[in-house]
C-alpha cells in the first residue's frame, strides 16, 4: 500500500508540475497519510490592478451576467473525484489487509509466462544476487567460480596482493549484501505470485545448495559474478556473460551468432555513451519437471533493464507472441537487451538478439 501511494503521490507531482499546470485545484496525497487533499491554487495577480477594478466599474448594472457553467459544476467534480479517489484508496487497503479477496482469474486471463512459472501450490525459490562476492571479486581482480563460492567461500589466497587487500577483500566476502534492484526484482516477484494464487521463498546465494534447483520453479537474479548458480545453467545457454577485469568490461557473448549478430556485446566502465546489456533466460531446470527463470545484467542497471523487460507486458508480451509456438504455447528462451545506464537505473531496453528451444 505505501509504496503504490508513494508512484501515485509522484503521478500527481508529475502531472501538475507539467500537463495540469493552470489547473484551479490540486490534487495533493500528503506523505504518512492515504487520504487526498484538495488544495486551490489562486490565479497570478493582475499586473494592474487599479485598471482592472476600474474596467469592472464600467460594466452597466442592467447588463445581465451570464453563469459560468464550469465554476457551477466545479464543486461537483470536486466531490466526484474525492469520492472515487477515496473509495480506490479504501480498496487497496483492505485488499492488502486481506479483509476483501479479488479473484483474479475472472479479471486476468492466463499469463502466457507467469502461469507457468507460478504452479498453484508450489511457491517458487528466489535467490537474490551476492553483492559481497561481486566486492571479492573487484577487490581480488578475478572472477571466482562456483566450485570456488561452495568450496572455499570468500577466503581464497592470492599471493600477488598485499596481506591487507587480501583481509579487506576476505572482508567483504564474508558480508552478506544484496542490491536494491535484486530487492526491488524480490518485491515484484511476490506482487506477480499473488496475483497467480501463488508465493515466494527467498534464500540467499550463498545458503543455497545444488538439490535446492531441482525445486519446481527457481528464479536466479544476477550474473555468475553475483549469483554463482546461474553456471549451472550456462552449459545450455547461448548467452553467457564474461569479465575482462583488466581491461574493466563486463560482456554478453554470443556462443553461436546469426546474421549479422556480433559475436558478444561489451559494456565498460568507461564507456561514455554507459551502454549496459541484460538477459532474460526462462529454461528447464535441473530436473526437468519445472523451470528456472533466469535475470541477470552486466551491471545493477543491466539487470535492472531485463527485470523491466520481462515484468512490462507491453514489452515482454509482443516479444512473446512473436516466439510462441503454433499451438500458442510459449517455449523456452533466451533474449539479450541493450539499453543505457542512468545512475544505476535503466532506460527502456531494445531486443538485440534471441534463442528459443524445444
Amino acid at each position: 500500500m505505501r509504496t503504490q501511494a508513494s508512484r501515485l503521490r509522484q503521478k500527481l507531482d508529475l502531472y501538475f508540475a507539467a500537463e495540469g499546470a493552470d489547473e484551479p485545484v490540486r490534487i495533493v496525497l500528503p506523505r504518512g497519510s492515504y487520504v487526498p487533499v484538495f488544495e486551490d491554487r489562486l490565479p497570478a495577480a493582475l499586473p494592474n490592478t487599479t485598471r482592472a477594478s476600474e474596467s469592472a466599474r464600467t460594466v452597466p448594472a442592467s447588463e445581465p451576467l451570464t453563469p459560468r457553467p464550469l465554476q457551477k459544476r466545479f464543486p461537483i467534480y470536486i466531490w466526484s473525484v474525492s469520492v472515487c479517489l477515496a473509495i480506490a484508496l479504501v480498496a487497496v487497503l483492505l485488499i492488502h489487509r486481506g479483509i476483501v479477496s479479488v479473484s483474479w482469474n475472472r479479471h486476468f486471463p492466463a499469463h502466457p509466462l507467469w502461469n507457468k512459472v507460478f504452479s498453484p501450490g508450489h511457491p517458487a525459490l528466489v535467490v537474490p544476487g551476492d553483492s559481497g562476492a561481486v566486492m571479492w571479486q573487484g577487490i581480488m581482480n578475478k572472477s571466482m567460480s562456483l566450485g570456488e563460492y561452495l568450496a572455499a567461500g570468500h577466503e581464497m589466497k592470492d599471493a600477488t596482493i598485499s596481506p591487507s587487500l587480501q583481509t579487506e577483500a576476505d572482508d567483504f566476502g564474508k558480508r552478506r549484501y544484496t542490491s536494491i534492484v535484486d530487492l526491488e526484482v524480490v518485491q515484484s516477484l511476490s506482487q506477480i505470485a499473488s496475483i497467480q494464487k501463488n508465493r515466494i521463498e527467498i534464500r540467499y546465494a550463498r545458503d543455497l545448495r545444488p538439490e535446492d534447483l531441482r525445486r519446481e520453479t527457481v528464479i536466479l537474479i544476477g550474473a555468475t559474478e553475483a549469483n554463482p548458480w546461474v553456471e549451472l545453467f550456462e552449459r545450455n545457454m547461448n548467452f553467457v556473460f564474461s569479465h575482462d577485469h583488466s581491461h574493466r568490461v563486463m560482456s554478453v557473448i554470443n556462443r553461436s551468432p546469426k546474421g549479422d549478430e556480433p559475436n558478444q556485446w561489451d559494456s565498460g566502465y568507461a564507456d561514455a555513451q554507459r551502454r549496459v546489456y541484460g538477459v532474460v533466460a526462462y529454461l528447464p531446470n535441473l530436473s526437468g519437471n519445472g523451470n528456472v527463470v533466469i535475470v541477470e545484467g552486466t551491471s545493477m542497471a543491466g539487470t535492472d533493464s531485463a527485470w523491466n523487460f520481462v515484468s512490462d507486458d507491453s514489452q515482454l508480451l509482443p516479444f512473446l507472441t512473436h516466439i510462441r509456438r503454433g499451438d500458442g504455447t510459449v517455449p523456452h528462451f533466451e533474449v539479450v537487451l541493450g539499453t543505457n545506464n542512468f545512475s544505476g537505473n535503466a532506460a527502456k531496453s531494445t531486443v538485440l538478439a534471441w534463442r528459443t528451444s524445444n
